[in-house]
C-alpha cells in the first residue's frame, strides 16, 4: 500500500491512498490538473481511480470533484449530508448524480482490495468524516479538519502504520495575526483546526513500535509554518508520557504546493 499527498494546507487537500489494484484518493481540494500531475508522478492515470473519499463539503476538499467526476466517471463516497451539500454546489459542474455514494460513519466498506473506516470528525461542515484505510494487515488514516479530538477519535486511529494528521496551527500566530475576531474562534473552537500542539498531543496517544510514517497536514498559510509545526509536534512527543522520542518516527511535513515524499506501507 501507499499513501502520498498530493497538496495539504488550508488552500487545497488531496491524498492518495493505494494498493497494487485499488487506487482513491482522499478529497480533491485542488485543481483537476494538479492532481491528475500527482497521479502521473506515482505512475497512476487519472482513469484508473476507483473512488474518491470526500470528508466533507468544504472548497479545499472538492475544488476537482466535479472535473475528475465528469471525466472518468469515479464513484464519490460521502455521509449524506456531505453528498446533499455537494449536489447543491454549481461551481462543480455538471457530472452524473449517480456517482454519489452515501457512507456512514463507524461503518466499513470496500472498494476493491481495501476496506475503509469512516468515523465522525468535529468540524463545522454538514457531516464531516475521517477515512481509516486497510489493505490485508496494514493500515493508514487521513485525519485533519478536527477542532479537538476525544477517546473516540483516539481508538480510531490506533495501531496504525501510517497516519496524516492535522497540523493546522500556531495558537500565538493565530491570536496575533490579522484575522477577524469569528474566525479566530472558529478556528480555535471545538469545530476548527487542530494546533499544533494538540497535533502532538494526540500523536502521543497514537505511538506505539510499527508506526512507520506521520505526516503533518493542513497547516494553515498565515498562522503556521513548516519548521514551527515540525518542532512544536516533535517537542510534544519529547516531553509527552511515553517512552518515545520523536526521533523514534519518521515525521514530515505535507506541503501545499507540492507532493510529499511516497510512503509504502
Amino acid at each position: 500500500m501507499r499513501l502520498v499527498s498530493i497538496a495539504s494546507g488550508s488552500s487545497g487537500n488531496c491524498t492518495y491512498i493505494g494498493s497494487e489494484s485499488t487506487h482513491l484518493l482522499v478529497d480533491a481540494g485542488i485543481s483537476n490538473k494538479r492532481i491528475e500531475q500527482g497521479l502521473n508522478e506515482i505512475g497512476i492515470k487519472g482513469s484508473e481511480l476507483n473512488g474518491i473519499m470526500i470528508t466533507h463539503e468544504h472548497s479545499d476538499h472538492i475544488r476537482g470533484l466535479g472535473v475528475l467526476a465528469r471525466k472518468y466517471g469515479i464513484p464519490v463516497y460521502g455521509t449524506r449530508e456531505t453528498l446533499e451539500e455537494i449536489s447543491e454546489k454549481k461551481c462543480l459542474g455538471e457530472y452524473p448524480k449517480e456517482l454519489l455514494t452515501e457512507v456512514w460513519p463507524d461503518r466499513e466498506f470496500e472498494v476493491g482490495d481495501l476496506r475503509l473506516m469512516p468515523f465522525s470528525i468535529d468540524h463545522d461542515a454538514a457531516n464531516p468524516v475521517a477515512y481509516r484505510i486497510q489493505n490485508g494487515r496494514k493500515h493508514v488514516a487521513v485525519a485533519t479538519d478536527m477542532g479537538h479530538y476525544d477517546s473516540y477519535i483516539i481508538d480510531h486511529l490506533q495501531g496504525l502504520d501510517a497516519l496524516l494528521i492535522e497540523s493546522n496551527h500556531d495558537v500565538n500566530m493565530l491570536q496575533a495575526g490579522p484575522y477577524p475576531y469569528y474566525l479566530k474562534r472558529r478556528i480555535l473552537g471545538d469545530h476548527g483546526h487542530l494546533s499544533n500542539e494538540n497535533a502532538g498531543r494526540l500523536l502521543n496517544h497514537l505511538l506505539h513500535d510499527h508506526l512507520k510514517h506521520i505526516l503533518l497536514g493542513h497547516l494553515s498559510k498565515e498562522n503556521n509554518y513548516e519548521a514551527l509545526a515540525y518542532e512544536t509536534v516533535k517537542l510534544e512527543i519529547d516531553q509527552g508520557d511515553t517512552p518515545y522520542q520523536a526521533s523514534d518516527f519518521s515525521i514530515a511535513v505535507a506541503r501545499r504546493d507540492e507532493m510529499s515524499q511516497i510512503v509504502y506501507i
